[in-house]
């Protein structure tokens, strides 16, 4: 039996395991790499803050994730991948009532982005 998210480092777990994916993914490994260059090792620490407080309420995370993502040229079928993968990520490592609260909230962050950015209405029930 796995076990669920409780600490720090099982955040860090996830999100490393998450990116693994993204970078070996077709879809969203250029956006990420050859559009958005995104830095790693700066990236890394700003989701593993993000995620804890996400799920833990540390508020660590003092970003505006928004705005970045306004930029890229992203639509439905990047923002359904970003669910995909990081729900894999979590059943790869982690069951329980926090893994699948994690996974609640990745869905809402994705639907709430694609209606701030005009992909889908509040009538469309799409991810």
């Amino acid at each position: 039996m796995k076990k669920d998210i409780t600490t720090e480092e099982d955040v860090k777990l996830l999100v490393d395991t998450f990116y693994d994916h993204v970078n070996q993914d077709g879809l969203l490994s250029p956006v990420f790499n050859d559009i958005a260059h995104t830095n790693w090792q700066h990236h890394l620490p700003v989701m593993y803050s993000f995620w804890s407080s996400l799920l833990f309420g540390s508020m660590a995370y003092k970003g505006q994730p928004f705005p970045k993502h306004l930029r890229l040229p992203i639509q439905q079928e990047h923002f359904r991948r970003w669910v995909v993968l990081f729900t894999q990520a979590i059943d790869e490592l982690f069951e329980g009532p926090k893994a699948e609260e994690a996974k609640h909230k990745a869905k809402s962050i994705a639907r709430i982005f694609q209606m701030r950015m005009g992909l889908l209405s509040i009538l469309d029930q799409e991810v």
